[in-house]
């Protein structure tokens, strides 16, 4: 499947234990990491993504008519729901059928997260271990002959992170689609060609998808179709949803076009066999309105929480999902859409890839394409939005435009990353220090410092160095709340008359946890 996958997963801070405040020593309570909040900074967030929707709609109808692409349909997800969504063009060119939110394309290679949730579920209920040998549960591998003799036999997680060692099968895996698990077989018997021994390096691959397809069969005891849609598309409303397009309503069904000589070309539009594996790798066919429920349910997972858990797979099997498993490239001179070069990092998770830019900013998406489609998706959990299109153009690059999409709302709307509520510990440890400084009396007695502190920061050069910050900050103004980095680690800004002072500590892995690291240094004023 022809996939441009640019990436991202993304660091996030669980905050809120239960910890009483203290003076002087330490309180006699545990440490309690059981409620956690988070929420976004601007209470006019949504309403100023609203007013992009005209923007969005002309970047895409922009894009659509420079590329060629028949028809085209979006959504925008924003906090768990499906806000905006449009629709450009035609499913069907001949007919006039206009594209709507409802519409059936074929997904291609964003069909894989599907099977890799699946996975993820059968190892939920203690069916199989990711690090199993895959032939343990199709035994025509057992035979592989591999490249070298030290070589490790392929297990589940190499196949779901593109580590087999099989070679890139674009395009040539796009025409299998069709095939049967029998034909898969009897190609296993043939023997594989190997591009690398398995388990050390990234190479794109959709007969390891296919083979993740038989597992799910073969595990489950029924065709992986069967155990997607009962398992993954009903519990998310996705009722539409389908892999085989004979079972599409002839007003519902995108078809396949390609651009050339100047002209909109049908595609064949490949079968998928009841009785075949292939599918697994890209056969999908879903509606903005279905993928829409997917999409929220990925964004959902984050931050990690104490709500009720009861989707498809377990929150944290989706966040296991978007975790970058194998680093697949590093481009320093990254030029985003909008012009400016900003270096990025990417790799493959589980079905889906991974993608952090010179700003920090973590994205996770998939794309896909097959003759007569191009599809992408992408989501920044941290920043609670996600975009996803269809077109129905060979191999259309989705995401290239969704990308600048994302981009344009961040920007122009100036969205910030969810915040955290700092953890009553890590403000009890901060009032704590507050209280000492900058003359650090009674310090080593008060019961709030590791063991490894005082042997590893002296207290006289302690007390030389804060009063001297003291002094050059005059008086003091303000001490503000914690800026957590995660539950045990945190700054926060002293105001001072004439020039501020940040101080940055972490906990210990104690518990109650103890603050075992410290520094404090001038920041200048914003004039």
């Amino acid at each position: 499947m022809r996939a441009l996958v640019f990436f991202l997963t993304i660091f996030f801070i669980s905050c809120q234990e239960d910890h009483a405040h203290i003076e002087g020593k330490i309180a006699p309570t545990t440490f309690d990491s059981s409620n956690q909040t988070a929420s976004f900074p601007d209470a006019s967030r949504m309403e100023k993504i609203r007013q992009l929707f005209p923007v969005i709609d002309k970047i895409l109808k922009d894009y659509a008519d420079s590329n060629h692409l028949p028809g085209v349909a979006y959504g925008l997800v924003v906090d768990g729901k499906l806000v905006h969504k449009g629709n450009i063009g035609y499913t069907d060119i001949d007919k006039k059928i206009p594209v709507t939110s409802s519409s059936l394309f074929r997904i291609a290679s964003m069909s894989k997260s599907f099977a890799a949730m699946a996975i993820l579920r059968l190892r939920d209920e203690g069916k199989l271990d990711l690090d199993d040998p895959a032939y343990l549960y199709i035994p025509e591998l057992k035979n592989l002959k591999y490249p070298t003799l030290d070589a490790p036999h392929i297990t589940i997680r190499h196949l779901m992170t593109h580590g087999a060692g099989f070679p890139e099968d674009n395009p040539w895996g796009d025409r299998q689609l069709a095939d049967t698990d029998k034909e898969l077989m009897d190609f296993l018997g043939k023997q594989i060609s190997f591009s690398n021994p398995p388990g050390i390096a990234y190479e794109y691959s959709n007969l390891g998808f296919a083979l993740l397809g038989k597992i799910i069969t073969n595990v489950s005891g029924m065709q992986y179709q069967e155990y997607i849609k009962k398992n993954i598309w009903e519990p998310l409303g996705m009722k539409t949803t389908t892999y085989e397009y004979a079972d599409v309503a002839a007003d519902k069904l995108a078809h396949g076009y390609r651009w050339l000589n100047n002209k909109w070309n049908e595609e064949v539009l490949l079968h998928d066999t009841k009785d075949g594996s292939w599918g697994a790798m890209g056969a999908m066919i879903s509606s903005i309105d279905e993928f829409g429920n997917y999409m929220a349910f990925h964004l959902t997972a984050w931050p990690p929480n104490n709500a009720k858990d009861d989707g498809p797979v377990k929150r944290s099997s989706v966040r296991e999902m978007h975790h970058p498993w194998r680093w697949n490239g590093f481009n320093p001179n990254y030029r985003f859409p909008g012009g400016r070069t900003c270096g990025i990092t990417s790799a493959y998770c589980y079905g889906l890839g991974w993608m952090k830019d010179c700003e920090g900013k973590t994205y996770i998406a998939h794309s896909g394409g097959l003759p007569g489609f191009g599809s992408q998706w992408r989501i920044m959990p941290e920043y609670g939005i996600g975009i996803v299109s269809f077109a129905n153009r060979t191999y259309a690059p989705m995401g290239f435009v969704n990308l600048k999409i994302l981009d344009t709302i961040i920007r122009i709307a100036d969205l910030k990353p969810m915040q955290f509520t700092p953890s009553k510990i890590l403000e009890q440890r901060k009032n704590e220090l507050v209280k000492i400084l900058p003359d650090w009396n009674n310090a080593q007695q008060s019961g709030i410092f590791a063991e490894n502190f005082f042997p590893d920061n002296p207290i006289d050069s302690l007390k030389k160095h804060a009063r001297e910050l003291y002094t050059k900050a005059g008086s003091i103004i303000s001490v503000k709340a914690v800026n957590p980095e995660n539950q045990l680690r945190g700054s926060f800004l002293i105001e001072g008359e004439k020039t501020n002072i940040e101080i940055y500590f972490t906990l210990s892995p104690e518990n109650p946890p103890l603050i075992q690291e410290y520094h404090i240094r001038e920041v200048p004023k914003q004039n």
